[in-house]
């Protein structure tokens, strides 16, 4: 990749990011570290964070760090073992990250349900299975990602076969295998289940604060002094943190699509250039 503006810019942008997310992920992962060797006993939303945390410092590095680097100009800085540890170490992260996401959202639905609730009966066995769930769902995505070392190759393959498209740091197949197709459908539909009960659960917590604000209506009507009742700040902090990682996992869902048809677009037409010469 050229050492441009534009990438000179995209580089800074990256960069400022990955600080940021850096700095704030350690710190609360850090801070969980010491509770853990002073001997306190974590929480299950705590277990939860923890995981989360750890989960998104190693998708920043294994992303982030090269994208940089990339943008910035530097070449071929990782060979074919480091390409295919690095990818997969992203994809792992990254439906790990969704997975508690998750997994977090509905656990809060849980636990602020109602004792005459049908999910109060769940409340003490979700304390109880957060932690095996969690690490079980590591195994779960280590093995969805499995194909992905196979598909990707170091960038100094790129010019060798027709096949390959480059992102300018690694370089993967691009093929129109019904294998690879059923795995893609495997992945989104992951995916797409864990947002789903990420909204199912957002939905099942906004329907239970508009509830209880309408049964201690009359209390919030004697405090004057309480523009904002506490249900609707947590009714707000809830759909702005959804809404927030939804448009942002369909914004990277969505340019990961299009470049998936992009190089798709431009490997049918190297191949039928290559088959126009004489």
């Amino acid at each position: 990749m050229k050492m441009t503006p534009a990438n000179l810019a995209m580089g800074i942008f990256l960069f400022s990011q990955i600080t940021v997310g850096m700095l704030g992920n350690s710190s609360i992962l850090f801070y969980y570290v010491i509770l853990i060797f002073t001997g306190k006993r974590l929480m299950p939303k705590d277990l939860i964070l923890e995981h989360l945390t750890f989960a998104n410092c190693l998708s920043l590095i294994s992303k982030g760090i090269p994208q940089t680097m990339a943008h910035f100009g530097f070449k071929d800085f990782l060979d074919d073992v480091g390409c295919k540890l690095i990818l997969y170490i992203y994809r792992v992260m990254r439906g790990m990250s969704l997975y508690v996401m998750c997994l977090l959202s509905s656990f809060q639905a849980i636990t602020i349900s109602p004792n005459n609730s049908r999910w109060h009966k769940f409340k003490h066995r979700t304390t109880k299975y957060i932690g095996p769930s969690c690490s079980l769902s590591w195994l779960v995505h280590m093995l969805l990602n499995i194909l992905t070392p196979a598909r990707v190759l170091g960038p100094i393959y790129r010019k060798n076969m027709t096949n390959l498209v480059s992102n300018g740091y690694c370089s993967w197949f691009v093929s129109g295998s019904v294998a690879v197709t059923l795995y893609l459908f495997l992945m989104c539909f992951s995916d797409g289940l864990c947002l789903g009960l990420m909204a199912c659960s957002s939905v099942s917590m906004v329907s239970l604060l508009y509830r209880h604000k309408r049964q201690v209506k009359h209390f919030h009507s004697a405090l004057h002094f309480l523009k904002v009742s506490p249900e609707d700040r947590a009714t707000q902090t809830i759909l702005i943190l959804v809404c927030t990682f939804a448009i942002s996992y369909s914004h990277n869902h969505l340019i990961t699509c299009m470049r998936t048809v992009q190089d798709r677009i431009t490997q049918s037409n190297r191949k039928g250039f290559l088959r126009a010469q004489p």
